[in-house]
């Protein structure tokens, strides 16, 4: 199923003169021209060591993802609004709240942090069962949230698995 594009090309400008659509396009990331929805991956990693530093991190970071997820429901549900465009690839606010969510239960190290980015960004792009149908089946901000949450929680199995072997 292809992807949609909005009838305009979407500005940094653009973004700027609409808050939600900022947020939306992760503060920019998602106008990456190629793979939008890795370099909107990429603003939860300072985001994450940030929020560490100040000692939110583990249950106390996954907690936050729950706000930020149903702020996420109405940022999305804003963007999609204003490019009259159903999941556009630029929307990247869920890359970022799910990446958030992986990494609050990822051993705190570069390494591990790339294994967590590189397993999240697979699953969130091939879309195995059960993402996949979730994807297709629901619509909206929900729908555009729902998935990558789901990306994140199997990228989190397979995380927590590897370090169970490993350790």
């Amino acid at each position: 199923m292809a992807k949609q594009k909005p009838a305009f090309q979407p500005t940094f400008a653009w973004l700027l003169r609409r808050p939600a659509c900022f947020l939306g396009f992760g503060f920019g990331s998602g106008l990456a021209p190629v793979a939008p929805g890795t370099f909107g991956t990429l603003p939860a990693l300072p985001l994450a060591a940030a929020l560490m530093t100040l000692g939110i991190d583990g249950w106390l970071l996954a907690l936050l993802c729950l706000p930020l997820f149903a702020v996420g429901i109405w940022i999305c549900n804003q963007t999609e609004a204003a490019l009259g465009v159903h999941d556009y690839g630029g929307i990247v606010w869920d890359e970022i709240v799910a990446m958030l969510l992986v990494l609050a239960f990822t051993p705190n190290t570069w390494a591990w942090w790339l294994a967590a980015f590189a397993a999240f960004r697979f699953f969130d792009a091939v879309k195995p069962p059960p993402i996949r149908w979730f994807d297709r089946q629901v619509s909206g901000g929900f729908g555009v949230m729902l998935d990558d949450i789901i990306a994140a929680l199997m990228s989190l199995l397979l995380i927590r698995f590897t370090v169970y072997l490993i350790y």
